[in-house]
């Protein structure tokens, strides 16, 4: 198989773009031979999907800890995060949070819920591939014509709305499994958007699912906030991604005040009004005071001319 070059930072045309996402056929990266994965001893196996949903969508070894997605008849390990990875996916998490408590629009699924995509694929003997991905972050909308939320359901038999994927850096294969492969087949799977957190800001992307198909980046305005389309009124700023304000500083921010506990804000806004006018009543009464005095002054200067 010939090797794909990774260069994360390379320009992609709108030609280059629809090309690699209308493709009906993903290039997968083989398993390194030299990559250690005695932490996930299965990575690579062919497994039906039958026998995934009743052996290894769950993890099947108590002493390991370790969960497999199912890509079209492969198991592919997720690898464990680093410590930058977890701050971030945490701040980003906690966004939505509090993005989900203003606006009850959508639901969540994380801690290794799995969803399914059923993606257009000729090449394939049946015509199409499946596979189970299980998103660090997966955005159900109330609108999504699949439902969520039964205490019976162990995985979402629909396609998320949004993806949010904290970039896997250990190995290439693993880079190019999210920059690349996993992008080009969310679009096709019909996943309106897909968020990549990296923290290093060198594979941070967004992108947007177009009228066509294909993915786009969403631009950041002229002060680096990212909107989103799909959760209305979900907005961030690039930079804040890289510093995670605290919750306080979130909420009297004009960025996240809608979303991150409005009410606060409001009274803020209501604290501040009364302490502006209560500073008004009082330089009002000193300068009522000292014209009060001011004439007593005037009075008693009268007095004494005319006696």
């Amino acid at each position: 198989m010939a090797s794909t070059e990774l260069a994360p930072n390379a320009p992609q045309s709108q030609a280059d773009k629809s090309q690699s996402n209308r493709s009906t056929t993903t290039e997968t990266v083989s398993p390194d031979p030299t990559q250690d994965t005695s932490w996930a001893p299965d990575h690579g196996r062919r497994v039906t999907l039958e026998e995934y949903w009743e052996k290894w969508y769950e993890n099947p070894y108590p002493d390991l800890d370790v969960s497999y997605e199912w890509n079209n008849g492969i198991l592919e390990a997720k690898p464990p995060s680093n410590a930058p990875q977890i701050r971030l996916y945490n701040w980003f998490l906690f966004l939505l949070y509090r993005y989900l408590e203003t606006f009850d629009h959508a639901s969540l699924i994380n801690l290794e819920t799995g969803f399914m995509l059923k993606i257009d694929d000729e090449s394939d003997p049946k015509g199409e591939r499946i596979q189970v991905r299980k998103p660090d972050i997966g955005v159900i909308l109330n609108t999504n014509p699949v439902s969520w939320g039964a205490l019976d359901q162990r995985h979402f038999d629909g396609v998320c709305d949004m993806v949010v994927e904290a970039v896997s850096d250990s190995t290439t294969a693993e880079v190019l499994r999210d920059t690349v492969e996993k992008r080009q087949d969310y679009a096709l799977g019909g996943v309106k958007e897909y968020y990549i957190l990296d923290p290093g800001g060198e594979r941070m992307r967004f992108y947007t699912l177009t009228p066509e198909g294909v993915y786009d980046e969403i631009p950041p305005d002229h002060n680096g906030v990212i909107r989103s389309s799909v959760l209305s009124g979900l907005q961030f700023r690039m930079d804040d991604l890289q510093h995670r304000p605290h919750l306080a500083d979130l909420a009297r921010d004009d960025v996240y005040s809608k979303y991150v506990i409005p009410d606060l804000q409001v009274a803020v806004t209501r604290a501040e009004k009364a302490e502006k006018m209560a500073a008004t009543e009082a330089a009002a009464r000193q300068l009522a005071e000292e014209k009060f005095q001011a004439l007593e002054a005037e009075m008693a200067r009268l007095r004494k001319n005319s006696s």
